[in-house]
Parts: structure tokens; sequence; C-alpha cells
């Protein structure tokens, strides 16, 4: 089979901001989720409110955590995509595969906020966020090799750089469900720090001399 010529390759890119305008859309409806499955039942007396609402406490530190990990998962989404000129059928699967289970965070985030001391409820939560990142980590991968779908080509330092914060979470989430037996608070809390590690990470990225030039862009 012939290879497509230059000119039919160009005719199958597309518009990016149909895929931003997507993903947006999703992420919007992942949080929005996530505040449904935050609720209280109706006609309780004052004291059966107050108990209500102190079971509330790991549904509420489950939706925390899931909010920031989503905002984390969409601030990277919409930078990446900000570099992003064309996409192709590859790119558009891809960002599907992407949001696949990044969709299911809801779902991890219910069976945690449910069963905030049981190792399952931690697993089943590193396990959707682990396989969100490596989506994440084939996507980036993907756009970064082909450098006729972005606006600039970037170095292969700012390509390194990219590519271990994508696939740095993996390391924490591996420690929190190796805790989650032992030590399910631990496990817990590691989830929640994930955000913060993350930034902190950016931040040393943009302050070491070395780094700072190509970590700019990074949010």
């Amino acid at each position: 089979m012939s290879e497509l010529p230059a000119s039919g390759r160009a005719q199958r890119r597309g518009n990016p901001e149909r895929v931003k305008a997507f993903a947006d859309g999703v992420f919007a409806i992942i949080i929005t989720i996530l505040v449904l499955e935050i609720g209280v039942p109706p006609s309780l007396t004052e004291q059966s409110l107050r108990e209500a609402l102190d079971e509330l406490g790991p549904d509420l530190v489950a939706w925390v955590i899931s909010f920031l990990m989503t905002g984390m998962y969409w601030v990277w989404h919409r930078d990446l995509f900000n570099q992003v000129r064309y996409v192709d059928s590859t790119a558009v699967w891809l960002n599907l595969l992407f949001l696949l289970p990044a969709a299911l965070i809801p779902f991890a985030a219910s069976v945690l906020g449910e069963y905030p001391g049981e190792a399952i409820g931690l697993h089943v939560y590193g396990v959707v966020l682990t396989a969100t990142v490596v989506m994440r980590s084939l996507l980036y991968a993907y756009l970064m090799r082909r450098p006729d779908l972005l606006w600039e080509t970037p170095t292969p330092r700012a390509r390194q750089l990219g590519a271990l914060l994508a696939v740095a979470p993996v390391a924490v989430y591996a420690v929190a469900m190796l805790l989650a037996d032992v030590a399910p608070r631990v496990s817990l809390l590691l989830y929640l720090a994930m955000p913060s590690l993350y930034l902190l990470l950016v931040f040393g990225l943009r302050r070491h001399p070395s780094t700072r030039g190509e970590a700019e862009d990074f949010a």
C-alpha cells in the first residue's frame, strides 16, 4: 500500500478546539457528579442531622481529593492542547481513552467515601488514577512525537520534563496502594497530598537553573 501523500495527511487533520471543548465538558460533568454524590436524607431531626453530617466526613474527604485530582488533569490537558495546532484520528482516540478512566473518578470516589478505612476502596481509587495517568502519558508521548501537529517543536529537554511530570504521580499512587492494607490513613493522605506534591515538583523545576526555561510552560 502506497503512503498517503502529504496533502492527503493534511486533509485528515482537524482543529483541536473541538477536542478541547469536548474534554472541558467531560471534566465539568465529572466534577458535577462528584458533588451530586454528597447528600443527606431529608426530614431529619437536629440530632439526626448532626449524626448524618458527621458520617459525611469520609465523603467530603473523597470529594476534596477527587476535585483536586480532576482539576489537575484538566489543567494538564489544557496546557498540552495549547501546544497543539492540529489533531489527527489517533490523537482524537487517545484523548478519548484518556477521558475513559478519568470519567470513573466519581465511581472511585464513591467507593472511597463509603469504605474509607478499607484497603479495597483505596486500591480501586489508585487503579483508576493510575489508569488515567497511563493514558495521559500515552497521549503526551504521541503528540510530542508528532511535531507536525504542534505549534512549535519542543526541545528534547522539554519533552523529557513533560514526560516526567506525566508519569510522576504513578509513584505516589503505587506507594499509596502498597500502604492501603497496613496504614490506610497514610494511604489516604498520600492521595490528598498528590496535587500539592505535583505543584511542588513543577515549582522546583521552574526554580532550578537547568530546567527553568523548559518548565515555564508547565502549570
